[in-house]
């Protein structure tokens, strides 16, 4: 997805709202985006739904909680981000077209879905603010439409919900809004603010507004590290950079506001997320630790601190701090597999990368994975065999045929008994699964690929299935030729002349193996 942290949720993440909605179609969720504000996005590889009474009344349909409603975009029209700001919601379609419904008369919704972007142009993200939106055309100009009390939109106009407004900005990359400020990173690493500065939230140095993008300065030595994603909250702003390190400027916890990019105390962050509603950030490291700074409620964190629990997600650390879980952005759902086994407890899973407590190490590019062989050995009958053997001396072992992020969720998973699959890592699970001899996983990537065999899907599972000899694949093998392959094969075969249907049928004919 377009903006999202999140590579994929757990979809029984929502099951607390979810409850009364037929299982057979939460099976169908491919992807969702969840604001606590007005409910849900629901993406199916046929169609767009609805769930909630706010977001249903916006497009003129009637909430149901047992059956979440179906909207008036086409499968042709995939949606591939969404985002939210108070009282509207934006969507971006595969086509480049935007759209939005609203609770607010300002945007003239009119209860249905108004198409924002006109003409033949074509954008690729969106990102809302309290009460505007930015939308970044193909060609990396960047436009804004909506409130501009404090200059978000930029120039002296008080507001423009009809007509979009030019920031003058181009060749961008990235966008992000907090409440009443912009962000944007262009493609020569430039980063530009703007709007409401109460707090130092532009990183300009001072606290005035700005109602045109201004650039903000980088410390020498980080002029030419890349930036890889940038955020905003309600009253600070982030960015992260290639390295892992990660700068904050604004009201980044009580009382202490920090009006030029400081540096967050944290090393090798693989991802960060803050939304424009709240004044804390979070930030992901080495695949599995989940830390958080600021302010919710009556909490505070003065500096980065580590959460506790079996965390797969930024959803899920939302759903320990404000008892629900919330999507930054729309996210691929997934199932997490989990082992009945009764030996996983939370003091084996102390023993993965823990740096005072570990005798081996797996290498992978420029990561690393600490872990011990003791409990290796007892996990799997492949370690075992390999500490016996190849890896009897030795106290480390280069990884070179799987991913840093694959191979650390089966490691993980041996550890503490979940596993996340997605279309993505299906592929090199499998294989690991086939070369490490784990038949465990092996379960595992075959329930994923039976839940998951679809039209859009079927490409890149049908290889795994026959270069692994799956078994039990051949109906849907079948399903699937009889009802999409064959009828299109013979189609074209009657469209064509007579010497290219001559040739086929020789060559045809000369390709089979006659008993």
């Amino acid at each position: 997805m377009a903006n999202s942290p999140d590579t994929c949720v757990d979809i029984e993440l929502f099951q607390d709202d979810f409850h009364l909605i037929d299982r057979e179609f939460i099976r169908k969720i491919v992807s969702i985006f969840c604001d606590n504000n007005f409910g849900y996005f629901l993406v199916t590889n046929a169609a767009t739904y609805v769930f909630g009474d706010k977001i249903c009344r916006w497009l003129s349909l009637k909430h149901d909680p047992t059956r979440p409603q179906q909207i008036n975009i086409s499968n042709e029209k995939k949606i591939i981000q969404v985002d939210s700001g108070k009282e509207f919601v934006a969507i971006l379609t595969c086509d480049g077209k935007v759209y939005l419904a609203s609770g607010n008369s300002n945007w003239q919704t009119n209860n249905t879905l108004r198409l924002i972007s006109t003409g033949d142009d074509c954008y690729k993200m969106i990102a809302c603010g309290s009460e505007h939106l930015l939308m970044l055309r193909q060609d990396g100009h960047l436009f804004a439409i909506g409130d501009n009390k404090y200059g978000q939109i930029t120039g002296s106009l008080a507001s423009s919900y009809e007509t979009m407004i030019d920031t003058g900005l181009t060749n961008v990359e990235k966008i992000a809004c907090g409440l009443w400020h912009c962000l944007a990173l262009t493609n020569n690493n430039e980063f530009y603010s703007w709007g409401i500065n109460l707090n130092g939230q532009l990183g300009l140095g001072d606290e005035n507004e700005r109602r045109t993008p201004s650039l903000v300065s980088f410390q020498s030595d980080l002029i030419n590290n890349p930036v890889k994603s940038i955020v905003a909250g309600s009253y600070h702003s982030s960015f992260l950079l290639e390295d892992g390190q990660i700068f904050g400027f604004g009201y980044l916890q009580l009382g202490i506001k920090v009006t030029v990019p400081t540096k967050i105390p944290l090393e090798n962050v693989q991802n960060v997320a803050c939304t424009k509603n709240l004044n804390f950030s979070l930030a992901l490291i080495d695949s599995s630790q989940y830390y958080v700074w600021g302010e919710y409620d009556k909490c505070f964190w003065s500096q980065p601190q580590q959460l506790n629990g079996k965390l797969k997600s930024f959803a899920d650390v939302s759903a320990m701090i404000f008892k629900y879980p919330m999507t930054y952005g729309l996210t691929s759902t997934i199932d997490v597999f989990e082992s009945n086994c009764p030996i996983l407890n939370r003091s084996i899973t102390q023993l993965l990368n823990n740096p005072k407590n570990y005798d081996f190490e797996f290498i992978i590019g420029d990561k690393r994975i600490k872990t011990c062989k003791s409990f290796l050995k007892s996990a799997s009958t492949y370690f075992l065999r390999m500490f016996f053997r190849n890896w009897q001396q030795k106290d480390s072992v280069t990884i070179e045929y799987y991913s840093y992020d694959t191979y650390y969720s089966y490691i993980r998973m041996l550890h503490d008994g979940y596993i996340r699959i997605d279309i993505n890592n299906i592929a090199e699970l499998i294989d690991l699964s086939n070369f490490y001899d784990d038949e465990r996983l092996m379960k595992y990537c075959q329930k994923f690929i039976g839940k998951n065999f679809t039209q859009q899907s079927i490409h890149s599972l049908i290889p795994l299935i026959i270069n692994y000899k799956l078994d039990g694949f051949d109906d849907d093998l079948y399903q699937y030729l009889e009802q999409k392959t064959l009828p299109k094969f013979c189609d074209n075969l009657q469209m064509a002349n007579e010497n290219t249907l001559n040739h086929f049928l020789n060559w045809f004919y000369n390709e089979q193996t006659f008993f």
